[in-house]
């Protein structure tokens, strides 16, 4: 089914609706012939009441402009030294592109105003040298875009930043995307580039806690992506700052800003956010707890009884779900790499937090955990529970058959007849 398919984006417009997404462009994708097919998916996402904030770039045209004009930048992307000269191609460049998306906008019937929201203050003196009009975002101008937003109209917020006494400064447009999604408070910020998402290592990362991108980025950042580096560091900034999910897309791809938002697949990176800080992985220490949190549903058969052994011995498999630190739920993701399989196991929420959408949200923690893990399928067995995961998790009956050979020796074994539930974690063609 084609992500634009109707009965696909159906499933997401409860959890959408009125939320506020931050998409920020960069300058060579609003030149790029495939823009005007990016502002028709636009035009989807306010047609579902879905509240837009457009965020743009200008480092491409800064560079074709200085190009033109014989004269050498002191920074394309608004986080270096920026002279005067520097400060009037972007002036220029902004102003241009800004008008661009506009008349997208118009041609797509949404109503759409450029505006000063951004207030700067000057980066400053850094290491002994002065960055002149490179500006820093002091804040956001929240009522003027929840006004423009509740209005239905789509602010377009250009890399520029004004302080008190209308001085402008050249702002990172990344960094902008960050602040005008904190303060308002957005579901999403999705990043349009050129590339196919965060390259580490030569290698497309198509979904990751970020947790773990700090540790990349720590570990070093000459490892990413030259192009894609300052998304990495921003999207990790938006998730630590409360944002949900943060995206990077190639916007050449056709229809990629529904495929990335309207599928579990997506075309390109994400980044997520641990929303409620309490999913974590389970230590030796935390073995007596999640003895004595399932008892209860093992002496009832309703999960396969487990020593504490065997838990110790595969530890690392399995995840606390905590409020004020006390555990609450858990789950294993087993993992079988030689067959692209992993298992979705021991999935048990405590009686007192049911019908809380926890063990919903464990489901969606350990298919992302798959994902991450280049994971082509995700099964789960099930005595009791197999209606749930179907209808919750979007797993479909299979057979013991789609068990990896040791999995299911041990599944012969057991004589509890479980059902076999299967989850395709890539397209199929």
């Amino acid at each position: 089914m084609k992500p634009t398919d109707l009965r696909g984006i159906l499933q997401y417009i409860p959890r959408f609706r009125e939320k506020v997404f931050i998409i920020a462009l960069d300058g060579a994708i609003i030149t790029d012939e495939n823009f005007a097919n990016i502002l028709l998916d636009v035009a989807v996402l306010r047609s579902l009441n879905i509240r837009v904030v457009l965020v743009h770039g200008a480092a491409s045209q800064i560079q074709s402009l200085a190009t033109e004009q014989g004269v050498t930048p002191s920074n394309l992307d608004g986080s270096g030294i920026t002279d005067a000269a520097t400060l009037k191609l972007a002036l220029t460049a902004a102003n241009r592109l800004t008008h661009e998306i506009l008349e997208g906008l118009s041609a797509n019937d949404l109503r759409a105003a450029c505006t000063n929201a951004i207030i700067a203050h000057p980066l400053g003196i850094l290491q002994g040298v002065d960055h002149l009009f490179t500006g820093k975002v002091e804040r956001v101008d929240v009522e003027l875009l929840q006004t423009l937003l509740t209005q239905g109209i789509v602010p377009v917020v250009p890399p520029l930043g004004f302080d008190g006494d209308g001085k402008t400064y050249r702002v990172n447009s990344d960094a902008v995307a960050v602040a005008v999604a904190e303060a308002l408070k957005a579901a999403k910020v999705i990043y349009i580039t050129t590339l196919d998402g965060v390259i580490h290592q030569g290698q497309l990362i198509r979904q990751m806690l970020v947790a773990d991108l700090d540790a990349l980025l720590a570990k070093g950042k000459n490892e990413f992506a030259p192009d894609v580096l300052s998304k990495a560091q921003h999207a990790a900034a938006a998730c630590r700052a409360g944002i949900p999910r943060v995206h990077v897309i190639n916007g050449r791809v056709d229809e990629g800003l529904l495929a990335e938002v309207f599928s579990n697949e997506g075309i390109g990176t994400l980044i997520y956010a641990n929303e409620y800080q309490q999913v974590r992985r389970a230590m030796k220490k935390d073995v007596r707890s999640i003895m004595m949190l399932t008892k209860n549903s093992m002496d009832s058969a309703e999960l396969l009884k487990r020593s504490r052994p065997s838990i110790e011995k595969q530890v690392g498999d399995y995840y606390l779900f905590e409020i004020d630190k006390n555990p609450v739920a858990c789950v294993a993701l087993h993992v079988y790499p030689e067959y692209g399989k992993g298992e979705l196991a021991f999935l048990y929420v405590s009686p007192s937090h049911e019908n809380q959408g926890i063990g919903r949200k464990l489901i969606q923690f350990v298919e992302a955990k798959a994902r991450e893990l280049g994971l082509n399928e995700l099964l789960t067995l099930s005595t009791q529970a197999f209606t749930y995961f179907q209808s919750k998790g979007g797993f479909a009956e299979g057979t013991p058959e789609d068990l990896p050979p040791s999995r299911r020796e041990k599944y012969d074994q057991s004589g509890r007849n479980s059902k076999v539930l299967v989850k395709k974690l890539t397209k199929t063609t």
